[in-house]
């Protein structure tokens, strides 16, 4: 009797040594593979992370339609980052520490991205943001050193800022602009440096430049400054709940001339604020235009419209992409570990995703082409492709 209760104590404890080695296998267990979706659920870019976390719901449920990923399904584990810094690492810090995912995407804003990517780089475990273009959040400011664990699959700002300052010099003509930066936001400040810089390079002149902060409501003072300067556009290199007011009381006092910017603008809410008419004449950089007429493109945009009953935009295509990217360097690792999904990651080359062929470069930043579009009448118009 003594022996029979010896032995099935010594099988207890076996069981138990059992349980917690299959334990620290972190987000991968017998059944699926977790990967962290965190994104800006709410606040003032909201309608950038709706559309990003539609994008990824629905390629996480082709995959697993498809069989999943090394055999396992994919579960999303959602956070919302809420639209600031501090509760993006917040949000980082959850998904990592709390819901043990083995990598993570989202984040559609530079200063959000910033911040959680420290928290990924301390946990050691691969981040992949969708739409975040400032050079700083790949690459960190202080050491000048690529993050390890961090990576993108959007363009990035300096190449942004030049293809619309050459937009602007080179198929509209303009000699001299204003700037209005957002100086609460590390995206404003740094497209309106790369500009800045590209446009006065190809011979342009900044006549005037003024500030604003987010959430600010009343523009008028600012736009009466630039007005007395006269200038032949106006660059504006914000997001669309501050762009949509400016485009507004713009052209409430008159000033009809070009407005420039970039990817920030893309969202419905912006024709909402600004109406309609008070876009006309305004232009803007983006990923993707849901007028690309590619193969992967129409089916893209067919299987988002059947499944939210809307037309994506591109942060939707963007988040679609970074999740697709994320499971092929899982796939190409043959393993959920981090450290082997960061180096499948690293090596990212000619992917084919919507939004066009992606290489991810030395600094983890995705090689890829540009768009303009214009806004015509409340309406999205393409323009044309910048190629890197």
């Amino acid at each position: 009797m003594k022996k029979r209760i010896k032995l099935f104590s010594l099988f207890l404890v076996f069981s138990m040594i059992v349980g917690l080695v299959t334990g620290c296998g972190g987000g991968a267990s017998s059944d699926n593979i977790k990967i962290g979706v965190v994104y800006e659920l709410t606040g003032g870019t909201a309608t950038f992370g709706a559309s990003a976390t539609n994008g990824a719901k629905l390629a996480f449920k082709e995959i697993n339609a498809k069989g999943g990923v090394l055999g396992k399904q994919i579960q999303a584990v959602v956070a919302d980052n809420k639209g600031e810094p501090s509760e993006s690492s917040n949000a980082m810090t959850k998904v990592l520490t709390q819901d043990k995912v083995v990598a993570v995407t989202g984040f559609t804003t530079s200063s959000n991205a910033i911040a959680a990517s420290t928290v990924a780089e301390a946990n050691k475990v691969p981040f992949i943001t969708a739409a975040a273009t400032n050079p700083k959040v790949t690459v960190d400011e202080k050491t000048n050193k690529v993050k390890e664990n961090t990576f993108r699959v959007c363009f990035i700002d300096p190449f942004q800022g030049t293809v619309g300052a050459n937009f602007a010099l080179n198929s509209l003509k303009i000699k001299n602009a204003a700037v209005m930066i957002d100086n609460s936001s590390d995206y404003s400040k740094g497209l309106a440096q790369f500009f800045k810089e590209a446009f006065t390079k190809g011979g342009g002149a900044i006549i005037a430049e003024e500030a604003y902060l987010q959430k600010d409501q009343d523009f008028k003072t600012v736009l009466t400054k630039i007005k007395a300067q006269n200038p032949e556009m106006i660059y504006v290199p914000g997001y669309y709940e501050e762009v949509g007011k400016i485009a507004k009381q713009a052209r409430e006092l008159g000033v009809n001339i070009p407005i420039i910017g970039g990817d920030g603008w893309d969202s419905p809410k912006l024709v909402e604020i600004a109406g309609a008419s008070a876009l006309n004449n305004t232009y803007f950089t983006n990923h993707y235009s849901v007028e690309d007429k590619s193969p992967a493109s129409k089916a893209f945009v067919d299987a988002y419209t059947k499944e939210y009953g809307q037309v994506p935009d591109a942060m939707a295509v963007l988040g679609y992409d970074a999740a697709y990217v994320l499971v092929d360097a899982i796939k190409r690792a043959n393993s959920s570990e981090p450290a082997k999904i960061r180096d499948a990651l690293a090596a990212t080359k000619d992917y084919q995703a919507v939004t066009g062929l992606l290489t991810l470069n030395d600094k983890h930043d995705a090689v890829k082409s540009a768009v303009i579009i214009e806004m015509k009448e409340g309406k999205q118009v393409y323009k044309e492709t910048v190629k890197p």
